[in-house]
């Protein structure tokens, strides 16, 4: 039985691709227990995430893609807690555009598990919102985070650079409808949801991408 439990942190700030620019608010979560956590997609307010941190031990900074707004504080945060930030090699192009000067620590791929105090949180590679999306897994915590793949209502946007609505029906479908209907789905902005909540549209939101 895993002592890991899941915290989460709004942040606000600015989302920007393509010569546009939003006002978002970012999910920002922690897995971990008094000891040692993960931070998965440290958004936009490295001081805000670095208080909720606490004076545990960060081992991890694990981004969801690569979109600023999710990776916008990861360096800040990183050097100031010797913490390994994780990305996913396919979205190093989107990750340049914010963080020229700094690369990852370390990559993501498909099946590594990111543990963190007795959670396991298994990586899913689900392209479509960015190319090397991820989302993480534990059945212990009986939840999946799913950045911007997985909404509550529908799939991610796909309207922007590097996106493409076939490719993330397709993540959709074959790496998160497989997982237990009442699996939590613990998004990158907005509320939470179940895959059993989500799963019954797929079908429409097909029909609306054509």
């Amino acid at each position: 039985m895993t002592t890991a439990r899941i915290e989460r942190l709004v942040t606000s700030g600015q989302f920007s691709l393509d010569g546009g620019t939003w006002d978002v608010d970012n999910n920002v979560w922690l897995v971990g227990d008094d000891h040692e956590v993960v931070v998965i997609d440290a958004a936009h307010d490295a001081d805000a995430i670095a208080e909720a941190v606490g004076d545990r031990r960060l081992t991890a900074i694990v981004c969801t893609h690569a979109h600023n707004d999710h990776i916008g504080a990861a360096p800040a945060l990183a050097d100031r807690t010797g913490a390994v930030i994780w990305l996913h090699r396919d979205d190093l192009p989107l990750w340049r555009q914010t963080h020229p000067d700094r690369e990852p620590d370390a990559w993501l791929r498909d099946g590594l598990v990111i543990e963190a105090a007795g959670a396991d949180l298994t990586v899913l590679h689900t392209p479509g919102h960015a190319p090397g999306a991820v989302c993480l897994h534990d059945p212990g915590l009986g939840a999946v985070f799913t950045g911007d793949t997985l909404f509550q209502g529908g799939p991610g946007a796909t309207g922007r650079s590097f996106s493409h609505f076939p490719t993330l029906v397709d993540s959709i479908r074959d790496r998160l409808f497989t997982l237990p209907p009442e699996t939590r789905v613990l998004t990158g902005h907005g509320d939470s949801t179940t895959i059993g909540a989500e799963a019954p549209h797929l079908e429409e939101w097909i029909a609306r991408g054509h």
